[in-house]
């Protein structure tokens, strides 16, 4: 049976917001340990929603996450009669946001319009918070990845990459830093090759791309939707994917499984999107939230947008969604560990 994994892992740990989030760390704790009654919210409000609901998004304005969000948002308001007022709370791989979400009372009035980056939080010792301190209004989608180097690049697999990092040879991989989508692909690499990559930080993946593209950095990890175009023209080669089915919009690429079997416990993987609300939050009050961003999701025009953005269709809550997150945190933290990435 078809794993559901997954990947947009693209956090910056700069020694300033790791500083940020420590002290989020300590008002966490407290929240947790002082502030339990805020789940006597969970009483269902009669005619809820009865105001305007805020949607809380990780990353910035126009970023891949807020895209998806915002006009999501929209038609879901259609079936709530009510706005939803999204707003942007950057910084520290996302923890801000969640961190806001969480202070606030269990009402279904804040929602967490977020990425994949909190079940990673805790391992990385990012913030006290996961997403198994939130519920799960609605898993959106999720995306594919695949190696990628220049069109000069003397490599022509991975197997390549991997063989000369073994022997010994300083094989340059472009990230975005602990946390991000290139970091984490290179950790699962290393667990399933043992191959050591030397990393170089750049401020976005689209940054960390350029790199590549201008021959700085030997390799990067992308995402369809980032490298579609540098693809098409030939000016990026993807050497592989991390899928379990051929993408149909790259076909001459294969699946990191021809090269290395043993990728085919972690995958599929890749970055994913969904909204949630704190834990405790009254279940009519879910399944209110949850079924108005379902008729959002099924409209053609929703539909489309996934499909301009290259995301894999989920719309998951509930049980689905649960078992969905469990897997890609217990399989992401199992082979970062096995990387030596955290303990």
């Amino acid at each position: 049976m078809k794993k559901w994994m997954t990947v947009m892992a693209a956090g910056l740990m700069s020694a300033a917001l790791l500083a940020g989030c420590g002290s989020n760390e300590t008002s966490t704790q407290a929240a947790k340990t002082g502030n339990q009654d805020t789940t006597a919210a969970g009483k269902a409000e009669s005619g809820f929603p009865s105001q305007n609901i805020n949607g809380i998004v990780q990353w910035g304005e126009g970023g891949g996450t807020d895209s998806l969000m915002r006009p999501l948002a929209t038609l879901a308001e259609k079936s709530l009669g009510v706005s939803i007022v999204v707003q942007n709370k950057t910084g520290g791989s996302g923890s801000i946001a969640t961190q806001y979400v969480y202070d606030n009372e269990a009402d279904g009035y804040h929602l967490l319009m977020g990425a994949e980056n909190p079940p990673l939080y805790e391992a990385l010792g990012i913030l006290d918070l996961t997403y198994d301190d939130f519920d799960c209004v609605m898993l959106i989608g999720d995306e594919t990845t695949g190696v990628a180097v220049s069109k000069n690049s003397p490599y022509q697999s991975l197997t390549d990459i991997v063989n000369d990092a073994l022997a010994g040879k300083k094989i340059t991989l472009a990230t975005t830093g602990t946390g991000g989508l290139p970091w984490e692909v290179g950790a699962l690499i290393k667990s399933v090759t043992g191959a050591e990559f030397t990393q170089v930080q750049y401020e976005n993946d689209a940054a960390a791309k350029v790199a590549v593209l201008g021959g700085e950095c030997d390799f990067t990890i992308c995402k369809i939707q980032s490298s579609i175009e540098e693809y098409t023209s030939g000016d990026l080669k993807m050497l592989c994917m991390l899928a379990t089915e051929p993408v149909a919009l790259m076909p001459d690429v294969p699946l990191v499984t021809a090269e290395y079997p043993d990728f085919e416990q972690y995958l599929p993987w890749g970055p994913f999107y969904g909204i949630f609300v704190k834990k405790g939050t009254d279940a009519e009050i879910q399944k209110t939230l949850s079924q108005a961003f379902k008729e959002a999701f099924d409209t053609e025009e929703y539909q489309e947008i996934l499909s301009q953005f290259y995301i894999n269709p989920l719309g998951l809550s509930g049980e689905e969604a649960a078992a969905y997150l469990t897997e890609w945190k217990t399989n992401t933290i199992d082979a970062l560990t096995k990387a030596g990435a955290v303990e």
